[in-house]
């Protein structure tokens, strides 16, 4: 007997075949940026969960590791807009590997120069490199994809970079027990941290290898050739991207607030080990890894804004839940869901931003659109730190809460009764 189509059984199977026809239309350059950002996940993922620890273990406080995070995120915010002219200059592929290099050489810095002046000029530079290779990847998404498989090959490198990192933040939480006992030190002493933080950068020389594969898709400009400043552009279209960039601002003031220390908040207020904690963040990875996967054939049916707004706004509970609960398991599963809920809508609105742009014009929107990502978190690491110094982890979850609320109800008044844009071509603001 032949199944029933309208089963529940026949409609996931219809919908992993389409997302497996999507898949296959990926270009051989997208193959390869995938590939590297299954590394660059790992690498990011062991360095996120152990860095707070390995600045706390060199006998610094939360306000300088706040401080810390304030500098990479300014100077992304800083070197946005000159990252953008560079990715333009010198090709997308040459912008990836400047930044993954930049970002090795300061990785290992940080393990070498361990003095309050060496950390700040690691983490200066470390914030140029993410800038240029955020700045870049949008515009390489684009340029390396059609207007069928777009959004999921978006979807694919957030979700990739994520569950990338679900193993680096599982293998992080034991390599200071691993590395330790290998040099004859506790997990939490300084040693065992530096080198586990040091063998990231060994494991994004590995990553450099695609990336040198890629084959330029466009020519580099040549001088004397017209460009589009961010200037220009943002007095040619101030209303659009008011709009498009508003909620990234407010969401990052919130984001930056929280998101830094959360491997801070779960040592302090629920008492968890290194262990614990990076099983915890794998798994919380893995769950935004998760949500970006499914964003895609979701938004094929109701729309990108229509995800964006109804994914965010489910999460706002579980954040609440998150930071009030007293009970370790139940702010767990919270984190995890919220982890899902809230990320599942990012690849999809920045295939949305990108669709409104035209081509040549793109990378000069993406590091606006940085900029503006960059700004909350150079701002607010800085204030969380004094807050949880002085007052707990409560107004740091309220702040967050309240911008994310705001962020959400902008993307709805914006964008909800628009209708989707056709790829490459500005919409009117």
């Amino acid at each position: 007997m032949n199944p029933d189509p309208n089963s529940l059984v026949s409609r996931i199977w219809h919908v992993l075949r389409a997302y497996y026809a999507k898949v296959l239309l990926f270009r051989p350059n997208a193959r390869l940026y995938l590939l590297n950002t299954i590394i660059s996940g790992l690498s990011f993922g062991i360095f996120n969960l152990l860095f707070n620890f390995y600045a706390l273990s060199l006998g610094y406080d939360e306000i300088l590791v706040g401080q810390l995070l304030t500098t990479s995120s300014m100077m992304a915010l800083v070197g946005a807009l000159p990252a953008g002219f560079l990715s333009d200059r010198i090709g997308r592929n040459s912008s990836l590997i400047l930044s993954n290099i930049t970002l090795l050489v300061t990785v290992l810095g940080m393990t070498v120069w361990r003095s309050s002046e060496g950390l700040f000029l690691m983490n200066a530079l470390h914030g140029l490199g993410q800038s240029l290779k955020w700045v870049t990847t949008s515009p390489f998404l684009m340029e390396n994809s059609g207007e069928e498989e777009r959004t999921y090959l978006f979807a694919m490198s957030f979700g990739i970079l994520t569950t990338a990192s679900f193993a680096g933040n599982w293998i992080g939480g034991r390599m200071p027990t691993w590395l330790g006992g290998l040099i004859g030190v506790a997990a939490t002493n300084t040693e065992a941290y530096g080198w586990s933080i040091a063998s990231t950068g060994l494991v994004s020389l590995l990553g450099l290898i695609p990336l040198v594969l890629i084959k330029p898709q466009y020519a580099l400009k040549q001088p004397g050739e017209d460009t589009i400043s961010p200037f220009q552009y943002t007095r040619q279209n101030p209303a659009l991207l008011a709009k498009l960039i508003s909620p990234w601002l407010i969401t990052s003031l919130g984001a930056g607030l929280l998101m830094p220390f959360m491997n801070i908040f779960y040592r302090t207020v629920h008492h968890q080990s290194d262990v614990g904690i990076g099983s915890l963040f794998g798994w919380g990875a893995l769950a935004v890894g998760i949500g970006s996967l499914l964003a895609p054939p979701l938004a094929d049916r109701w729309g990108k804004i229509r995800i964006v707004v109804i994914s965010q706004a489910l999460s706002i509970p579980f954040l609440i839940l998150l930071g009030f609960t007293p009970w370790f398991w139940l702010s767990a599963i919270a984190y995890l869901i919220r982890n899902l809920l809230m990320n599942m809508g990012a690849p999809v609105y920045d295939t949305f931003v990108m669709e409104h742009i035209k081509p040549e014009a793109r990378a000069t929107v993406a590091s606006l659109i940085s900029m503006s990502w960059n700004f909350g978190w150079a701002l607010s690491p800085t204030i969380s730190g004094w807050l949880q110094v002085r007052h707990g982890f409560d107004p740091v979850f309220l702040g967050t809460i309240t911008t994310y609320t705001i962020a959400i109800l902008l993307y709805w008044r914006f964008f909800w009764h628009e209708s989707e844009p056709q790829p490459s071509t500005p919409s009117e603001a």
